[in-house]
């Protein structure tokens, strides 16, 4: 009989963390996924970069003169 009356509040206090760290947590992925792709262009040309480095593609001098390009 009491168990009912008091729907809401049946969870308590974890009820009410859960309640407020689940859009937090929500609005941090999706501020991460926007923010993140910003750096994916430039990690991705650094693995090919270093790819061809390391098959012998391209002379060192230029894989360093690149990376710098790069950190720009």
């Amino acid at each position: 009989m009491y168990g009912y009356e008091h729907g809401g509040m049946a969870w308590g206090w974890p009820g009410m963390i859960l309640m407020w760290l689940i859009p937090v947590l929500l609005i941090v992925l999706v501020v991460r996924l926007f923010v993140g792709k910003k750096d994916e262009p430039a990690g991705r040309a650094r693995q090919i970069l270093d790819e061809r480095y390391a098959a012998g593609e391209i002379e060192r001098e230029d894989y360093l003169k690149r990376i710098e390009d790069l950190q720009r």
